[in-house]
């Protein structure tokens, strides 16, 4: 087993003060955080090394401890004793220990990727001493909160902003762009006990659209002679009304597609779906005598 040096990992001096590792700690967590660097596994080994160099420098108990091992291992090195040969077994700890010392969650102070995957080397010194051990900071987290959110789809497909009270505060939460129901908006230690707060979207009916994902369905009222001989309309777009050309020949129930005039996508607000109108053909029930004579000549020359 390797000894580890944890005051190098968080880049500060072993006379550094609580609030200076703090510092260190956040500023290089901030840089290394996985989602600032999606995919990149160095990062992600980086990050865990730093939730475990502060797991133990936050902890009196622990620091103490592992100063007094650093001592031992330093004294042993200029003694000339070999890496593997340093005795251990002295310092492992078993069993519960002392509850006692700062007990720090990961996930409110950076929003989730938890400092999972500690080494041998802290569960063997570490892992009695109470706190978080290397499997307890993979489940222990602190517990999360829902809150329903009703919006418009208007407002799923602008973006919206809701103001919340928690804790004595007052919060302003902004729904991004493409949210549809299901969707969750976390906010980090939102919850009255600092937890963190999940804002749950429901996306409203809206009585002009079906949605599907980021598609849009409409339907489109036109009358015989329009779909016969085609012709233009207005339809209602999710940015106002525009005009849609229909051919000629139409036939009911045909679908058109306007590209781009559907809802944005979550992920990516720039890129919309699209658009699909509906043609619902209207037969006029009471026709004048002369327009019966003119559909009955165009049936004849059917024929």
């Amino acid at each position: 087993m390797d000894y580890k040096d944890y005051y190098e990992t968080l880049g500060v001096s072993r006379s550094a003060s609580a609030d200076e590792i703090r510092a260190a700690y956040r500023k290089l967590a901030l840089k290394y955080h996985p989602d600032r660097n999606p995919g990149n596994k160095q990062a992600e080994d980086k990050f865990k090394e730093m939730n475990e160099a502060y797991q133990v420098l936050s902890d009196p108990q622990k620091r103490a401890r592992y100063d007094q091992l650093g001592s031992a291992y330093s004294n042993y090195q200029r003694s000339g004793g070999r890496p593997d040969g340093f005795d251990w077994g002295q310092w492992y700890t078993t069993g519960a220990g002392s509850a006692g010392g700062q007990q720090v969650n990961f996930d409110d102070l950076f929003g989730g990727a938890g400092g999972g995957g500690f080494s041998d080397f802290f569960s063997a010194i570490f892992g009695g001493m109470g706190g978080m051990s290397g499997a307890d900071i993979r489940t222990r987290r602190a517990p999360t909160y829902e809150q329903p959110v009703s919006i418009s789809l208007q407002e799923a497909y602008q973006g919206a902003t809701r103001l919340f009270e928690s804790g004595g505060r007052r919060i302003q939460v902004k729904i991004p762009a493409g949210a549809k129901t299901g969707t969750k908006v976390r906010l980090a230690g939102g919850a009255p006990d600092g937890s963190d707060l999940y804002l749950k979207v429901a996306v409203q009916d809206d009585p002009r659209f079906e949605r599907d994902g980021a598609d849009l369905y409409a339907p489109v009222h036109v009358d015989v002679f329009t779909a016969i001989l085609g012709g233009e309309v207005e339809v209602p777009t999710m940015s106002g009304r525009v005009k849609l050309t229909i051919p000629a020949g139409t036939q009911p129930e045909q679908k058109i597609r306007i590209a781009g005039r559907g809802m944005p996508q979550l992920k990516n607000p720039q890129v919309k779906g699209d658009l699909f109108v509906q043609v619902k053909v209207r037969v006029p029930k009471n026709l004048g005598e002369e327009q019966k004579s003119l559909l009955q000549k165009a049936r004849e020359l059917e024929k």
